[in-house]
Order: C-alpha cells, then sequence, then structure tokens
C-alpha cells in the first residue's frame, strides 16, 4: 500500500532474477506490476524481445481484464508451484512465460513471471525460486494488513457521527501513517462507486501519492470510494486528478452506462480537517454528475454555486414556488429559465443559445412567470428560481 514495501519487494525480485539468469517481474493478484528486476547478461532485456503483453505491463504498471482472464485460464490462482504458459501470438504473447505464484497461507496474493526460453530454467532453480515467494508472500500479507487497517481508519474518519469520534479516528490514522501524517494531503472522491468491496479498485500503490482507500455510503447513492492521497505541495494536485481518472475508467466498466465522476477536494496539510476534506470532494463529484460540463473530474474550487447547493438540503429544490414549472410537461421552460439566468437576464444571448427568436423567448418567460408567480425583474425572486433550478440537477 505505502513506498516503505517497495525496496523490499525490489531485492526480493532482483534475487529471483539472479537465481534464474533472467528478468522477473512481480505482479499482484490484479496483474498491477509491483517491481522489475533487470538480470545484465541475459538477451531478454533487448526492447524488440519483448511481446505487446510483456510491454504494457512494464510500462503502464497493468495488464487488461482480457489478459489477465487469458493467463487465469491456465490455473495460475489455484497452483503452488511454476506453470509454464506457452506463446499465443493472437492474444499477444509472443513468447512464453513461466509463472511462480505468491500465496501465503493457501492464498494467492500475486505472481512472480519471466520469459521462458531454450532450456529455460532448471527445476531446482525453480524450486530456489518458490522459497523467495514465499518472503515474498509474507510481505504481501503484511503490507495487505497494513493497509486494511487504514482502510478501516480512513472509513472510521468518514463516518464519524460526533466529533470526539472523528478527532478518535483521526488519532489513529496519523500514527498508522507516521511522518506522512503531516504533509499536504486531499480527498478523491469516486461516484457512485460500483464494487461494494474496496479490493475490487486499483492498488493504491499503482498510483502515486495514494494512500488508503474506503468504501463509505453516499447520500445520494448506494455508496463512494473515498481515496486518500498525499501532495507534493498544496499548489500541485496532479495526484489526485491522476488517480481520479484511473478510478473513473474502472468504476465505468462496470457502471452499466451510468454516469459516474469525480471530485478533488482542497489540498491541506496534516489531517486535522480530512472531514471537511472529504465533504468538499463528495460536494464536487456531486456537481460534476449534475453539471457534466464541470466534469468528469471536478475540483471543488471550480463548481462555483454548487458549493453552496451542495449543502442544502435534498429538498431545497422543491419549493412551492417552482413545484409546478419543474413538473415533466415544463420541461422546455424550465431549461430556458435556466439558461435566461446564466445569461444574466441578458435576451439576445439567451436566444442565441437555445436557437430560437427574442419574442419566443419573452412568452416562454411569461409563462414561467405565471406558473411560479415569481417576478423576473425582480432580484430576489430571480435568484429563488436560480437556485431552485440548479438544485434540482442535485
Amino acid at each position: 500500500m505505502t513506498s516503505d514495501y517497495k525496496g523490499d519487494y525490489q531485492e526480493l525480485v532482483d534475487e529471483i532474477s539472479e537465481l534464474l539468469g533472467a528478468p522477473a517481474t512481480l505482479e499482484n493478484r490484479h496483474f498491477e506490476l509491483i517491481a522489475f528486476g533487470a538480470y545484465d547478461d541475459e538477451g531478454d532485456l533487448d526492447p524488440s524481445s519483448l511481446d505487446p503483453v510483456r510491454t504494457r505491463s512494464i510500462l503502464t504498471r497493468r495488464s487488461t481484464a482480457a489478459v489477465r482472464a487469458w493467463f487465469e485460464g491456465f490455473g495460475i490462482t489455484r497452483a503452488t508451484g511454476p506453470v509454464r504458459i506457452p506463446p499465443a501470438p493472437e492474444a499477444g504473447v509472443h513468447r512464453g512465460r513461466v509463472c511462480l505464484p505468491v500465496r501465503h497461507r493457501g492464498v494467492v496474493l500475486g505472481y512472480v513471471w519471466l520469459l521462458d526460453g531454450d532450456p529455460g530454467p532448471t527445476e531446482r532453480q525453480l524450486a530456489a525460486a518458490m522459497r523467495v515467494t514465499d518472503r515474498i508472500g509474507a510481505l504481501l500479507a503484511d503490507e495487505a494488513q497494513h493497509g486494511a487497517d487504514l482502510t478501516r481508519e480512513l472509513r472510521a474518519v468518514l463516518t464519524a457521527e460526533r466529533d470526539w469520534q472523528r478527532d478518535m479516528a483521526v488519532a489513529e490514522l496519523r500514527a498508522a501513517l507516521g511522518a506522512r501524517a503531516d504533509l499536504p494531503h486531499t480527498m478523491v472522491c469516486v461516484a457512485p462507486w460500483p464494487y461494494a468491496d474496496p479490493q475490487d479498485a486499483p492498488s493504491v500503490r499503482t498510483m502515486p501519492g495514494a494512500t488508503a482507500l474506503c468504501v463509505v455510503p453516499s447520500p445520494t447513492s448506494a455508496r463512494s470510494l473515498a481515496l486518500l492521497v498525499r501532495l507534493r505541495s498544496a499548489e500541485t494536485p496532479a495526484p489526485a486528478v491522476s488517480a481520479a481518472t484511473r478510478l473513473l475508467e474502472q468504476a465505468r466498466a462496470s457502471a452499466a452506462g451510468d454516469a459516474v465522476a469525480a471530485g478533488i477536494a482542497p489540498a491541506r496539510t496534516g489531517l486535522a480537517e480530512l472531514g471537511e476534506a472529504w465533504h468538499q470532494a463528495s460536494a464536487a463529484a456531486r456537481a460534476a454528475l449534475a453539471e457534466p460540463r464541470l466534469g468528469p473530474v471536478a475540483e471543488w474550487a471550480s463548481i462555483g454555486p454548487f458549493r453552496m447547493l451542495t449543502a442544502l438540503s435534498p429538498r431545497a429544490a422543491h419549493d412551492p414556488a417552482v413545484r409546478t414549472l419543474l413538473a415533466p410537461a415544463h420541461q422546455e421552460l424550465a431549461r430556458t429559465a435556466e439558461v435566461y439566468l446564466d445569461c444574466a437576464g441578458q435576451a439576445t444571448r439567451t436566444a442565441g443559445r437555445l436557437g430560437i427568436h427574442r419574442q419566443t423567448l419573452y412568452y416562454r418567460l411569461s409563462r414561467v412567470e405565471q406558473l411560479t408567480g415569481l417576478d423576473l425583474d425582480d432580484g430576489e425572486d430571480r435568484l429563488l428560481l436560480h437556485m431552485a433550478l440548479k438544485a434540482r440537477r442535485l
């Protein structure tokens, strides 16, 4: 979950590369790259020898779902020893593989891969390499436990109902993160999140700066994914944007066509305001879902009036004055009123955006006034109508 383990994995993969006389790669059980071991005397390091699947794994640090399913078809999830996989050019696998399953207490946690050759590694070499995978398995299990602790603690912070509960949860999370807790952080929200199990999300290791993630209930959908991201500086949100984009890719793959969006809170130093950051990230995601031009990844600072509207009760859009206007039969009138108010009441701009004649616009606006009882020449009436029209999107 964190960079604390990176050097240990690299040393173990390098050890396997030395034992087998070939470069090896280590991936977790989701086929996300953890470490790549180079072996200087082996021609396999020639880029021309790498097939598309191996090249993509190294460059993007992950494999596609199709590639994963193809390799799992050889029984690697159940294997307790080396598995030889033949080449399949039609699948982008131009060279055979040897897969060493990495297990801990009977559970597969990852895979060590190397390109098979002629004659390839001996049984004795493979047996020695499998003993190293036992050590990798123990390390992956320890990391998974640490990640589970961070998941539990982050969820406790974000779902606490009382201030003292949140303060205790923040203290636990701060203790788990150590010195990293005092660095700049931000929160990312992806909503709605289609998976109930956070293990179905990409590993935080593959997202620079990602520290912990959890799935939490959402007021507007079944659940949202929360991600805590460490930043290089409070002025550089790039790691959060990159992580949000990555998470959106996976969410959309299982969203069955439903809209999904992500929100990012302003950066903060330390964890004291983590609860407020989560509310802002959630608000930005809701705004991006309500107003597609703001997304698919929206930063809270850029969502304008939705900063206030997302803080209102969901019933704010049901003001009696606008209830009739918001009925399906008056959809075009409601849209006309919203565009008119977005254009600051400028008739020419509004008519141009709607593609209608100004007289048609005036007629529609008079109908809006009749249905609502509001006076569009009155500033407060216009404000009420504008807020209600925006709030209905949420």
